[in-house]
């Protein structure tokens, strides 16, 4: 969290008694001490300006000069500022680096001021608050989180409530349990919601961790259960939350009220878009932690960047309303079945009407109505704002258009979800009117620049108007009469923004200029006069365009009042509008590549068939196909074979395959039978925590532990490579563990990947796992990816030939192959590393099995480096034979 000090108290350090302060750095210092963890854009004339450490600051960040503005204490005040047209640019930047900002105008008139003009703080920016087009991502949402802790004896309950400003989407969760199980269940939930701010309590010191987000704090009584409580009957105008899903929390309501207050706070006015509550709760959505996120790619890869994930491929919305949705379902699979099966019936339907290129087209030319909407509740809509969303409402005609072919029913019956979002997308008449009538065809950017309003809406804008656009015809026939009363050819009659109107002569007509002319201008050769006729005509036109202005700026607010009762029908618009788009680019995206309609059912199981990972087989020419079957006691499948070989690619490609199916889309397989699933967890990759002080081996463990005390029989586990980051022993006894726990205890569907081929074990003595190998085809030294799933275990891991398509040097590769001779033929008269798991006979010789492995033979040694010294490709068919002999004559004595 970013604190500034309190500026005021740094002002009277600074001013010795004699010193004065100036009237407007009172005023700067006053407003300052209301925003103390703010920068203060002090609006000056065309400039906002910031002094003190705030220009220090910001001149840091933003790359502008630094200066001074007079002396504080004898030393300079530090001031930097940027044009107030440029505001919006550098204000993204700031937002982006995390930091809020407190934008003070002028609200005065500084021709009747005595004084400072007066100044007031009209607008607060802060991240989670968001609501300008230009400073939010197009495609995510920004929400507003506030938690909220409530402790008795060692019960903890925490309530969460979140907003998107944006969009007006607010929404609850309460959970309770003892402090550490609450931590941790906090962190997956802000990892879920992703918030770009956190209020938090001034004296709250529960969840400080929090990556990622920035942190607000605000004083806790601000989190009063029952002002909260009230703060949400009032902003949903209702007597109960009961038709909400809210009734019996408590710490949920706290978090509301104080997250209410702030969002109002900074916006200046109330928050008449916010019309809704939705409850969530723990067992709506499919569990995905932060690092199956992060594992599965789903809107950002692994390295951070935003392609080729799971979103990029899919977003071929023509909305920002649709890839934002996209986006939410992707992180939000609803556990209900029903709710996908609703999707895939609809997906159908589009795909079988064959709509998607129309409606794709027509959704192509809709604006982001949904946040246009909260623009005009929140009166900072801009004249183009209101001209697209007059275009984009005379869109709707043409996709219920387009539509009424899917609603005849696709492949799987009549589309109930498409039926609703036909009929919400129905065109709001007296809007569109009203919006028809009022707004010019291209309006100008900003209302201060006037030509907002059509012609005809208002006869008294229209006379104005007249007035002024009438000036060029009354200036040319002036120009004309005088001409032709004074007699002097080139006289004109002209206007520019310094001197107004006036008659221009030159120095060699002067002596005809008549009596009734009075100068205005004295140039090199020529003379500038006005008349009173033009004087009277200048007052009137002038008056008239600043009394247009004035005109356009009232009717502007009124129009904004009167689109106020259309923003529920508007956002009913929009969430209709952003349905379509995503169920219209998932199915395009099914036709194109052949993706099948999963089958959601009761019983346990995850039957995939010829399934194909849905980035990765975009990315290869040829992508191999494999199957996945989980049924009855077919639990666990142990996956072994080659680096290289598609371990990774196949398990991320069920989990993938089986979130999508939830999620209501289309999976890239020949077909998917999928039962229950509640959560899926990943534990693939080897990172580290240097920050919080975990090595890669914990952060292995941490994971794994996580897996182990969560998974249930509906759960989908993915576990790569778990063990390799210890001791051999160590860790082949933990993945033994851990493997055995998730079939007995657990009973997770579990993909299971390991290159320890004692694991292949274990299916003899449980029956629940199975063995399923990558093949590979070795060819002297190299080796050949077969990328195919088989059953079985693998024979080898092709650990060396992989290094050596690595680029490992050769001297390395055949250190390695000798090193590895010697280890394996030492291992003949080792105790194998089977034993580990074999149950010790009653009378074991415990000295034997503790005996060391034989002395290493000499004759074998030399023998080994002869044969790594070869490389047969280089010989000639004489030299061959010559080794030949010599390999002989080694391995009598080695062998004997």
């Amino acid at each position: 969290m970013t604190t500034v000090p309190n500026e005021i108290n740094a002002a009277a350090v600074k001013h010795s008694p004699a010193e004065k302060v100036t009237p407007m750095m009172q005023q700067y210092l006053r407003l300052k001490a209301d925003h103390p963890t703010m920068l203060l854009f002090y609006r000056m004339g065309d400039f906002y300006e910031l002094f003190h450490e705030d220009a220090e600051k910001a001149a840091r960040l933003l790359g502008i000069t630094l200066t001074a503005r007079g002396t504080s204490g004898g030393n300079p005040i530090k001031m930097c500022g940027v044009p107030f047209h440029s505001l919006d640019g550098y204000l993204a930047k700031l937002v982006k680096l995390g930091e809020s900002v407190a934008i003070c105008e002028q609200i005065g008139d500084p021709a009747t001021s005595k004084g400072p003009v007066e100044r007031k703080v009209m607008r607060v920016v802060t991240p989670g608050t968001l609501t300008d087009a230009d400073l939010l991502p197009e495609k995510a949402e920004r929400p507003l989180l506030a938690l909220c802790t409530v402790s008795q004896r060692k019960v903890v309950t925490a309530g969460l409530a979140w907003l998107s400003l944006a969009s007006g989407a607010l929404k609850l969760m309460e959970f309770s349990g003892d402090a550490k199980t609450v931590a941790a269940r906090m962190q997956q939930e802000l990892e879920r919601i992703a918030p770009a701010e956190i209020l938090r309590g001034d004296s709250a010191d529960l969840f400080e961790h929090n990556p990622g987000a920035n942190t607000s704090r605000v004083p806790d009584w601000h989190f009063d259960v029952v002002g909260g409580h009230k703060a949400l009957l009032d902003q949903l105008a209702v007597a109960t939350l009961t038709g909400f899903g809210a009734d019996g929390l408590g710490a949920a309501f706290g978090a509301a009220g104080a997250l209410l207050r702030y969002a109002q706070s900074t916006q200046g006015r109330g928050l008449q878009h916010v019309r809704s509550l939705s409850t969530e709760t723990e067992t709506e959505f499919i569990g995905l932690d932060a690092a199956t996120r992060r594992n599965l790619e789903l809107t950002e890869t692994i390295r951070g960047q935003e392609s080729p994930t799971l979103f990029s491929l899919l977003d071929h919305c023509r909305t920002a309303m649709g890839s934002r949705l996209l986006r939410h379902w992707l992180h939000h699979a609803r556990r209900d079945q029903q709710v996908a099966r609703a999707r895939h019936v609809a997906i159908g339907a589009l795909g079988a009407s064959d709509a998607t290129g129309a409606l794709a087209a027509t959704l192509g030319q809709v604006p982001d109505i949904e946040r246009i909407t909260t623009r005009i509740a929140l009166l900072s809509a801009r004249p183009r704002d209101l001209a697209s969303l007059r275009d984009g409402l005379g869109q709707l005609p043409l996709l219920r258009q387009a539509m009424l072919r899917s609603l005849a029913g696709g492949p799987a019956g009549d589309s109930a979800l498409l039926a609703a979002i036909h009929q919400a997308l129905a065109t709001p008449a007296d809007c569109l009117d009203l919006l028809t009538r009022a707004v010019a065809a291209e309006p100008a950017a900003m209302v201060r620049d006037g030509g907002v309003f059509a012609a005809g809406f208002d006869a008294e804008l229209d006379e104005l108007r007249g007035l002024s656009e009438n000036a060029g015809q009354f200036l040319v026939d002036l120009e004309t009469r005088e001409r032709a009363r004074t007699g002097i050819a080139n006289l004109r009659v002209e206007y520019n923004r310094v001197h107004g109107f006036y008659i221009e002569v030159t120095n060699g007509q002067a002596d005809k200029v008549p009596d009734d002319y009075r100068r205005r201008q004295t140039l090199k050769n020529a003379e500038r006069y006005i008349t009173p006729e033009l004087k009277a005509f200048e007052d009137k036109a002038l008056s008239a365009q600043d009394k247009a202005l004035a005109r356009e700026k009232m009717l502007y607010e009124q129009l904004l009042a009167d689109l106020a009762p259309h923003i529920g029908v508007l956002q009913t618009i929009a969430q209709g509008l952003a349905q379509l788009d995503t169920l219209t680019a998932l199915a395009d995206h099914a036709l194109r590549h052949n993706w099948c309609a999963p089958q959601l059912v009761e019983h346990s199981c995850v039957d995939i068939a010829e399934g194909r990972h849905p980035v990765v087989e975009n990315q290869i020419e040829r992508f191999i196909a494999n199957d996945c079957k989980f049924a009855g006691e077919r639990r666990l499948l142990l996956i072994t074979g080659p680096n290289m070989g598609g371990k990774s690619t196949f398990m991320r490609q069920v989990a993938l395959i089986t979130l999508l199916a939830y999620v209501g889309s289309y999976v890239p397989a020949a077909s998917a039978v999928i039962g229950p699933i509640d959560r899926i967890f990943t534990r693939i990759g080897a990172t580290d925590d240097l920050a919080g002080g975990r090595s890669t081996f914990m952060v292995e463990m941490t994971e794994s532990a996580g897996i182990l005390n969560a998974a249930t029989e509906h759960s989908l586990v993915l576990m790569d490579e778990v063990g390799r980051g210890t001791s051999t022993f160590d860790g082949l006894a933990l993945a033994w563990a851990i493997a055995r726990h998730l079939i007995d205890s657990s009973r997770s569907f579990t993909l299971f990947a390991t290159h320890y081929f004692e694991l292949t074990q274990l299916p003899e003595s449980h029956p629940s796992a199975a063995n399923v190998h990558l093949s590979a085809v070795e060819h002297k030294d190299s080796i050949v990816f077969l990328h195919a799933v088989q059953e079985g275990p693998a024979s080898q891991s092709y650990g060396l030939q992989v290094a050596q398509l690595a680029g490992v040097p050769q001297g390395v590769i055949k250190a390695a192959r000798k090193h590895l001779a010697r280890l394996e033929a030492q291992a003949l008269d080792a105790t194998p590393q089977l034993d580990l798991f074999a149950m010790p006979a009653a009378d074991a010789d415990d000295e034997a099995v503790a005996a060391p492995a034989a002395a290493a033979n000499p004759a074998f040694d030399e023998l080994l480096d002869a044969l790594g010294e070869l490389d047969p490709d280089a010989l000639t068919p004489r030299e061959a034979l010559a080794q030949l002999y010599e390999l002989k004559r080694l391995a009598r004595p080695a062998l004997a």
